[in-house]
């Protein structure tokens, strides 16, 4: 084990990010559910806006995991160049897979920010957050669409992950950050000694207590700019 769970996984990576501290035009994002509570940690310890990036991968139909593309908020489509290149006549089989993600990407965005609108990324620093990796192919996918949104920099931020897995994600993301790199890697779970899967509600609650003591700070220090003038 290394991490007692994801609130843990998530100081830790907050102390490696430690550069990005009240930096104006950072942003942390989660890919939910998991990474959530590892996301909330960095956001917190950082001063930083934090958000869910809700992205769904387009597996090809007969190989799910090698993502081909993503969909994210907004209508936004990525293909992924490195795949798609060695495939023709992919339009029909991923619009298929599309129209199917889409459907699940609309369901939780629309549980998770009842109505908020996103965080915009555009010309920003994107902390990208998940609570570990296994083949890399979301957060691969998660990249592609943020690259899409014109994020400034992408940072992928993530407690462990196979060595293969870092190396892939280097060469989309202008960073990558993970301090446990194992071999054999097994699964994300094996590196937790406390690893409960999380529900939509979950996700809705710790988003709202992040909102709740953003703005409880944001008070506070209009109170003190005030007082001090």
């Amino acid at each position: 084990m290394l991490y007692q769970n994801r609130q843990a996984a998530g100081r830790e990576l907050a102390e490696l990010l430690r550069n990005y501290l009240d930096d104006p035009d950072a942003v942390v994002l989660a890919l939910p559910r998991g990474g959530l509570p590892v996301a909330s940690e960095i956001a917190h310890a950082l001063h930083v806006p934090l958000d869910v990036l809700v992205v769904r991968k387009l597996g090809l139909p007969w190989q799910p995991e090698l993502a081909a593309g993503a969909i994210a908020p907004g209508g936004i489509i990525v293909r992924n160049p490195q795949v798609t290149a060695y495939f023709q006549n992919l339009d029909e089989p991923l619009k298929e897979v599309a129209a199917r993600e889409r459907r699940e990407l609309e369901r939780r965005e629309a549980m998770y920010r009842k109505g908020r609108m996103p965080l915009d990324v555009r010309d920003r620093t994107v902390i990208l957050v998940d609570d570990g990796i296994a083949t890399g192919s979301t957060m691969e996918a998660a990249v592609l669409a943020l690259r899409a949104m014109q994020a400034r920099s992408i940072i992928v931020a993530v407690p462990v992950a196979p060595p293969e897995s870092i190396e892939m994600l280097l060469r989309c993301a202008d960073r990558v950050v993970c301090p446990h790199q194992p071999e054999p890697f097994i699964a994300v779970g094996r590196w937790y000694e406390d690893f409960p899967q999380l529900n939509d509600e979950e996700v809705v609650a710790i988003l709202a207590e992040h909102r709740v003591g953003a703005s409880a700070n944001r008070a506070a220090a209009s109170s003190e700019q005030r007082r001090t003038q």
